[in-house]
């Protein structure tokens, strides 16, 4: 077993910094279709990234090879690297990018992972799937889980350490239905979307089937529903679709190294300029948004990123107005603007990039009910199915997979192929509700970087009332 610390006092260098990350991860997945296994995998990695400042420039190289020999060698990249790249910096950097950080954090599991078996859990995805089963028309039914068990060790020369353990699961629930020329899908909450830093106690039997049922008969009553109409109109968005919406229109948009141009040949742009900070009414005053890796089973908690910053709940729009956006300390100081702890990297082989965490949208004081009954006529979207949006995350087109027509404030019938598009100011100007209760979704398979880097996010918001806005269907 490699001794980081023990590793790190023999390597030696003329760097005038060094850092070692070491990063150990198994991946399981399950899953189970049509009440037959449709797949068993365990995938397991494990390697270090040495991170260099020599010049005021970092350098990075990765390694499998976790000898100490095979450590000497990535080091001598990174120095390499490094220095050569320090005659076109853009920046002067220091170690102040790179604080010394001290601690331990571990995700919040109350029963552990290995506490259930492969076949328990396998069992539980069988009787979901059977539990899908209400009608002839249910032509495809499935129940799956990604099961994330990680760890980040990091030691320096500035003489951190810092060690932090996760344990996250996704799990994946769908059903489809099919009628004469047209299938419909329902899933629990959107392709993944239930993904948390939690343990096994996830995998309660009666609450999964339960869910199970309900999409399986949401699905079926999506076949015989009219199409959502195509008008301007009030919109009301569940916490499982403004999950999307945050990521995509406020999330990207507020990463400092999209604002810099650094994205902009692969994951895309801003709209947002650096003069915005402290000036742009980003949408309506009941709007407060926050990054926030204190929330005890979001996906994207933690104590320290990876550059040793310590994370911090703050705010990023406070009534409305833009205060704050996310970018690490390197970006911090090439923008000479406040940040987050953000820097992040997926892996062992990559180096760490700003990244949206958890970004929530905090409550307000509506009660659900009360939305509904302002509504003189609107549609209620649930669960994401397909977005588009800009390089520049300002216009948008996002569509779910099930809706419910709102009349004179009561709920009237079920709608499909609910669609609506905007652009982001404006639209998040035309916030006029925020229900008083939240609930936290994710996503595994947020890509950015070059090379890509998939990271996992979370999003604690609650239901959001819209004016205005331009609905359609499919």
């Amino acid at each position: 077993m490699l001794d980081l610390q023990r590793t790190l006092n023999q390597v030696k260098s003329d760097a005038d910094w060094v850092s070692l990350r070491q990063v150990t991860e198994k991946t399981t997945h399950r899953r189970v279709r049509d009440e037959k296994i449709d797949g068993n995998s365990v995938y397991f990695d494990q390697g270090v990234m040495v991170e260099v400042l020599v010049n005021g420039h970092f350098g990075f190289a990765g390694t499998s090879d976790l000898t100490e020999s095979g450590i000497k060698r990535a080091l001598g990249k990174a120095v390499a690297m490094a220095r050569s790249g320090s005659s076109q910096k853009v920046h002067n950097f220091t170690t102040a990018q790179r604080p010394q950080a001290k601690g331990i954090y571990s995700s919040p599991v109350i029963r552990p992972i290995d506490s259930l078996s492969a076949k328990e859990i396998t069992d539980i995805f069988v009787d979901a799937t059977k539990a899908m089963k209400v009608s002839d028309k249910i032509i495809s039914r499935s129940a799956g889980t990604m099961i994330v068990e990680t760890s980040f060790h990091v030691v320096n020369s500035s003489g951190s350490e810092v060690q932090q353990n996760f344990s996250i699961v996704s799990t994946d629930f769908s059903a489809t239905s099919g009628g004469p020329g047209e299938t419909q899908t329902r899933s629990d909450n959107g392709g993944l979307a239930r993904c948390f830093q939690v343990g096994a106690e996830v995998f309660d039997r009666a609450d999964i089937l339960s869910r199970s049922k309900r999409i399986a008969e949401e699905s079926l009553e999506l076949l015989s529903a009219d199409n959502c109409p195509d008008e301007a109109m009030d919109l009301l968005l569940a916490p499982d679709q403004m999950t999307l919406q945050v990521h995509e229109s406020i999330g990207h948009p507020l990463e400092y190294d999209r604002i810099l141009g650094d994205e902009r040949n692969y994951a895309g742009w801003s709209f947002v300029k650096p003069e915005d900070f402290g000036n742009l009414q980003y949408g309506s005053k009941l709007m407060n948004v926050t990054f926030d890796p204190t929330i005890a089973d979001a996906m994207a908690s933690y104590a320290f990123d990876d550059s040793g910053l310590k994370a911090t709940k703050e705010f990023l729009i406070k009534d409305g107005v833009l205060v704050r956006g996310l970018g690490g300390l390197e970006s911090q100081a090439r923008l000479n603007l406040p940040g987050v702890a953000n820097f992040r990297s997926s892996s062992w082989n990559r180096a760490p990039i700003d990244r949206m965490a958890n970004i929530n949208l905090e409550p307000g004081t509506t009660k659900f009910q009360d939305m509904i009954a302002s509504i003189e006529r609107g549609v209620f979207m649930m669960a994401n199915k397909s977005w588009s949006i800009d390089d520049y995350r300002n216009k948008f087109q996002f569509g779910c997979e099930y809706a419910k027509l709102i009349e004179n404030g009561k709920i009237t019938k079920t709608l499909k192929n609910p669609n609506y598009r905007g652009t982001t100011v404006k639209f998040w100007n035309g916030l006029k509700a925020v229900s008083e209760n939240r609930e936290t979704y994710g996503s595994p398979f947020c890509g950015k970087g070059e090379p890509n880097q998939v990271i996992r996010v979370g999003h604690t918001t609650p239901y959001c009332l819209f004016s205005n806005v331009e609905v359609f269907g499919a």
